[in-house]
Order: C-alpha cells, then sequence, then structure tokens
C-alpha cells in the first residue's frame, strides 16, 4: 500500500492536545526542573490571528507568551518552530485554493525573510516580502 502524505491542514488539525510537561534535564534554553509547554499546531494558528494588521512579532515572543498563557514557564523551542512552519504551509495551501488573503493566518506577520524558517517553506519567501510590504512591516 502507498504511503499518502499528509497535507498541512491535516497536519494542521492533527487533534493532539497540548500538556505542560516538567523537564528532567536541561533542555536548548530550558533549565532542568522547568515546566514547558508542548503547545499544538493549532494554538501557534490561533496566536498568529491575533496578531494585528500592521504590527509583527518573533518566534521568541510568541513562545513566552504562549508558556505564560499555559501557566508554563517555557514553551518548547523545538516543536513551537515545527508548528509555526505548518501554520505557514498550510495558509499558503489554503491560498493556493483560493481562500482570501484576509481570511488567511497573517503567518508573515511572524516570519520575515530573516528569519531561517522563511528558506524553509515550499513556496520560497517572494510572498511573505509581499504581504509584510502591504502591512508596512520590514522585509
Amino acid at each position: 500500500m502507498a504511503y499518502k502524505r499528509k497535507t498541512w491542514q491535516e497536519k494542521l488539525h492533527n487533534g493532539h492536545p497540548w500538556k505542560v510537561e516538567v523537564v528532567d534535564k536541561k533542555f536548548a534554553d530550558i533549565p532542568e526542573g522547568a515546566s514547558m509547554l508542548v503547545a499544538t499546531p493549532e494554538i501557534v494558528d490561533a496566536y498568529i490571528r491575533n496578531i494585528p494588521v500592521g504590527t509583527q512579532t518573533t518566534l521568541q515572543q510568541m513562545r513566552k507568551d504562549l508558556a505564560a498563557e499555559y501557566n508554563a514557564q517555557y514553551c518548547c523551542p523545538i516543536t513551537s518552530g515545527i508548528f509555526l512552519r505548518i501554520v505557514a504551509e498550510a495558509a499558503y495551501e489554503e491560498y493556493k485554493a483560493g481562500k482570501p488573503l484576509k481570511k488567511l493566518t497573517p503567518f508573515w506577520r511572524i516570519i520575515d525573510n530573516k528569519t531561517p524558517m522563511a528558506k524553509k517553506l515550499t513556496f520560497g519567501n517572494e510572498f511573505i516580502k509581499k504581504q509584510r510590504a502591504i502591512e508596512g512591516l520590514p522585509a
């Protein structure tokens, strides 16, 4: 049987619950014994949808904000980056399917052309450049 690759939308809506766990050893910027949120793609999507038009934030700020919202000291840096990419790819997938720009998750408010993530996206960074220019955000 051939493996069917999941769409970005399927990855976005994967049904996995979020959790807060205590790390048992130092992990990235998180000290041993700290509480860490492992969010979900949908939580990241909701966060980005609440970034106002014409403003931007960073992955690091999103991690701080989500950790505080979910009563954790930190937010997992690995899954946060993965989920951010899933959100961006899913939004672009919707855009290519005809969904109006104003109904997309505005991932360009958190991903700019200087972030390493921009180079990894399947659709390149011209779309990000254009949307950021429209909103008056720096490239």
